[in-house]
């Protein structure tokens, strides 16, 4: 045998025994999940996205943190404004690098949306926010960060109100349940008292029944649309898509619709909930075109999966809070989404 075949053997055989060796190595773990908030803990105040111009609200967005029995720490450049950005985008995303870094700072709240947390993702430091897994918790343009968090950092982070929102008990109730607890609760819209013989809000419309499971993902449905072909999407393979909007008309839910199918992202989700689409009638009262309500039966109908409309999820006072990256059922009958897993440790 020549020198030449012998040492193509050998490399042969070099390259097989690593093959060998990688097959045998254990999978990357995952990380952590994030610690559930205690009374008293530290948790990091940012905007990611738009700015707060008035001091008065960030003394109130303080006092709700602290009638949740938390610790308010603001980021150094928060109430900065640039345009209509909290800052500049190195800025703002050195604020939610400083907040993961922080081993005191235990869950970050983003005090408002907006626009503009699409902007940071490219100066986000994802070794340490993976390696420091907390609780990102905010909506509406937050979406990115959620999204990208689900790509990157791999742990859940919490779709519920901004810092700035009002917290009513309901929202506070849910929002406890799984950052305090870290329970695994049944969601469900509450019951409105309404002297009615039928009740009209919080009712959820089926397009097609049956239950799901998969881990939640999705969040603003423009947000969402916006980051499809983008490196900080996660795979959507057999997850349970959530979706809101505000202020969108008909036909504009319908174009982003139409891009998440023609993207392929819709025909690979195990199952759909649309939560509440905030003023999204069109504004001509002659208009003559479809209802959201009848642009979603379009898009979702056809898809084969259980889906329905009208989750406590959005821009309205009450809403959900919706751990996203973790496992859930559910139940398009009832309109209903069950914790299959806690969002913390």
């Amino acid at each position: 045998m020549s020198k030449a075949m012998g040492l193509d053997r050998r490399m042969m055989l070099a390259a097989m025994g690593g093959a060998l060796a990688a097959a045998k190595a254990p999978a990357p773990r995952p990380p952590e999940k994030p610690p559930r908030l205690r009374p008293g803990d530290t948790v990091g105040l940012i905007e990611p996205a738009g700015f707060t111009d008035d001091l008065f609200d960030l003394d109130l967005v303080k006092e709700t943190v602290a009638a949740m029995g938390l610790k308010p720490r603001p980021g150094r450049h928060l109430a900065q404004r640039q345009g209509y950005l909290a800052g500049k985008d190195a800025d703002r995303a050195a604020d939610v690098n400083a907040m993961f870094a922080d081993p005191e700072v235990r869950a970050v709240f983003a005090v408002r949306g907006g626009w503009g947390c699409a902007r940071i993702l490219p100066y986000l430091d994802f070794a340490t926010i993976r390696a420091n897994p907390k609780l990102l918790v905010g909506f509406s343009d937050i979406t990115a960060l959620h999204l990208a968090f689900a790509a990157r950092a791999g742990f859940p982070t919490i779709h519920g109100p901004n810092a700035a929102s009002s917290w009513p008990r309901f929202s506070w109730d849910a929002f406890r349940a799984i950052a305090f607890d870290g329970a695994t609760p049944l969601l469900v819209n509450p019951v409105a008292h309404e002297d009615r013989l039928v009740q009209r809000s919080g009712r959820i419309r089926t397009f097609r029944g049956g239950k799901a499971a998969g881990r939640l993902l999705g969040g603003n449905l423009t947000v969402l649309a916006a980051l499809v072909g983008t490196p900080w999407m996660p795979a959507f393979d057999g997850a349970i898509l959530f979706m809101e909007d505000v202020g969108e008309a008909p036909y504009r839910i319908d174009r982003m619709l139409t891009q998440l199918s023609l993207a392929g992202l819709l025909g690979k989700v195990a199952g759909v909930v649309f939560g509440q689409c905030t003023n999204c009638a069109a504004s001509d009262a002659s208009y003559g075109g479809f209802t959201v309500s009848e642009v979603l039966q379009q898009h979702l109908e056809p898809l084969g999966v259980p889906a329905f409309q009208g989750a406590a999820i959005g821009h309205v006072a009450s809403q959900f809070s919706l751990p996203v990256g973790v496992r859930a059922e559910i139940d398009a009958d009832l309109g209903s989404i069950r914790l299959l897993e806690p969002a913390v440790r």
